[in-house]
């Protein structure tokens, strides 16, 4: 059994592998549709280091659309049946209560909520229910803005700058997960890079501000890979073009990242290659410790 209170109190940054059980999801839609390709591809990031697994049956890029709550249900806990027996320690990328409550049922320890409690009000209340972590994430909105150019352009305006406002609606929607019974010490902050924040000048004041996050007390997961600021980053133009760089490219940043997350103490990381973020991370932890 998983020692919920040290996974929490980790003082080493982790390594979250992500499991995308999607169609279109922006870097691996339909890779894993296949319930055994995406069982294995959770085995294969354990070998590689994951120390969490975290599946999501329902991408939230930018004008994705919903998938039925059925489904989502059936690729959710088809997973959990088969990597719980294998020793996964599962972090579930869910927005609605019901699939939580299933996937928690079944041995899930993380319910990872993209809305921050505020899509599905049911939500807070099922962890509450239930012995598990909640990561609680910024986001301005399920799926808006999304038309144009400029994905996120009408959620995207931080009138106090990203930093101050990104960790003042954080901490109220903490407040609500609060109010709904979910103990303090089950709670894991996320600034929600990429969510409502596409460009560059959105994202790096979080990871650079990040000790604004770990002073709040809860621990700070950080998921940057592959997202579109990276790519902006490697071209150079400040926003993600169609001909951006390659995926191997983009994971090459993503472990940069996580090496100096590490360095400053995130929890953990939500990765799509595990090994190059694992390296990464064992040198952050190591510079961490001499720093």
């Amino acid at each position: 059994m998983t020692d919920l209170q040290a996974l929490h109190d980790a003082t080493h940054t982790m390594v979250m592998g992500v499991l995308n059980i999607t169609e279109d999801s922006f870097s691996d839609g339909g890779l894993w549709l296949d319930p055994a390709k995406a069982v294995q591809h959770g085995r294969d990031m354990m070998a590689a280091g994951a120390d969490i697994i975290d599946i999501g049956a329902e991408s939230t890029r930018p004008g994705a659309k919903r998938v039925s709550e059925a489904d989502e249900l059936a690729r959710i806990t088809g997973a959990v049946k088969t990597l719980i027996p294998a020793g996964a320690v599962l972090s579930i990328d869910t927005t609605r209560a019901s699939v939580a409550a299933a996937a928690l049922s079944e041995g899930a320890q993380i319910i990872n909520d993209v809305s921050g409690g505020t899509l599905d009000a049911e939500l807070p209340h099922v962890v509450a229910d239930h012995d598990c972590l909640y990561i609680v994430q910024h986001w301005r909105g399920w799926l808006v803005g999304s038309k144009g150019a400029n994905p996120d352009q009408d959620t995207s305006v931080y009138e106090h700058g990203v930093l101050t406002d990104v960790h003042d609606e954080l901490m109220r929607q903490v407040d609500g997960v609060l109010a709904a019974g979910v103990k303090p010490e089950r709670i894991i902050i996320d600034p929600g890079l990429g969510f409502s924040k596409p460009g560059i000048e959105h994202n790096l004041p979080l990871l650079t501000g990040l000790e604004t996050f770990r002073a709040t007390g809860y621990p700070v997961l950080i998921g940057q890979s592959r997202k579109r600021f990276i790519s902006a980053m490697l071209t150079g133009t400040g926003t993600a073009g169609a001909d951006g760089p390659t995926m191997a490219q983009r994971d090459d940043v993503t472990a940069a990242l996580s090496a100096l997350s590490a360095e400053h103490g995130a929890w953990a990381v939500r990765v799509h290659d595990v090994a190059k973020s694992r390296a990464a991370v064992i040198a952050g932890n190591t510079w961490r410790e001499y720093a």
